[in-house]
């Protein structure tokens, strides 16, 4: 079974629009978790609410509704196969960037992307609603984005500007994210600013829209990255990201996916970042 990249690309987008629906459903003016249903994951920080599993029930419905021989990915409900797979898997994050959702900060995304059984990255959308803004790419077919009834082809950040920004993140786990702030010096190097806006997914894509210069993490998980890295790809970047352990199964390790980085900038910017 062979899928068209704009068919794809299609359902990604559908899906995408299912779970950024009922993001938009968010109570106004609320900045504390308790109209939202949330509950802790594990981590200090490390939050989930009633609108990040309804948003990943929505994205899963809304692929199975075409697709229902697809392996789905999700970070609330795990890896999920029908009898007869396709060999196309779907990676979503239904709502990346939660903390900034439940305290009213406007960064964060549904998330969702698919990749062939080879691993290839073929259709991404990452859909941010209080932003009004969807990024989309398909393979071979560049990186867009829709906000105000425009649509407009991105092609990643402006060459040969100074004062260069570079956007990150940090772990939830103190151990990981002491690390991070040891390596951040040499993260830093040859940019003059950092930001740090909550959202991995957004940042890829703001990197795609040329917004930030670049983007370099460590320890993402692959909903986090799978639809902005490939985004920022086809605007012309230069990406990096941790090599799938199964294409058929989902990311690396836990141990791989901590020393692995997901790097996204001009081919310029790709020495700056560690290994």
């Amino acid at each position: 079974m062979t899928a068209d990249v704009l068919e794809l690309l299609a359902v990604a987008q559908a899906a995408a629009a299912a779970g950024a629906e009922v993001l938009s459903g968010r109570p106004s003016g609320t900045n504390t978790a308790g109209n939202l249903g949330v509950v802790n994951k594990g981590d200090a920080g490390d939050w989930v609410t009633a609108f990040d599993v309804a948003a990943e029930n929505a994205v899963r419905e809304a692929i199975m509704a075409s697709r229902p021989d697809d392996t789905i990915t999700g970070e609330e409900h795990g890896t999920t196969r029908s009898e007869q797979p396709s060999g196309y898997r779907w990676s979503i994050d239904p709502l990346d960037g939660t903390t900034n959702f439940i305290r009213n900060i406007v960064y964060y995304a549904t998330s969702v992307a698919v990749a062939d059984a080879d691993g290839v990255w073929l259709a991404g959308v990452v859909n941010a609603p209080a932003l009004g803004r969807v990024y989309s790419a398909a393979r071979g077919q560049g990186a867009w984005l829709e906000e105000g009834g425009q649509r407009t082809q991105l092609n990643g950040p402006v060459l040969g500007r100074t004062g260069l920004i570079v956007a990150s993140g940090f772990s939830y786990d103190p151990a990981t994210r002491a690390e991070q702030f040891a390596g951040l010096g040499g993260l830093m190097d040859g940019f003059a600013d950092l930001r740090r806006l909550g959202s991995a997914a957004l940042d890829l894509c703001m990197v795609a829209d040329g917004t930030c210069d670049a983007f370099g993490e460590r320890g993402l998980n692959e909903h986090d990255y799978a639809a902005g890295a490939l985004i920022a790809e086809e605007a012309g970047c230069w990406v990096r990201r941790p090599r799938l352990t199964s294409p058929v199964d989902g990311g690396p390790s836990d141990a791989d996916r901590l020393q692995a980085w997901t790097c996204a900038g001009t081919l310029e910017l790709s020495g700056k970042f560690p290994l």
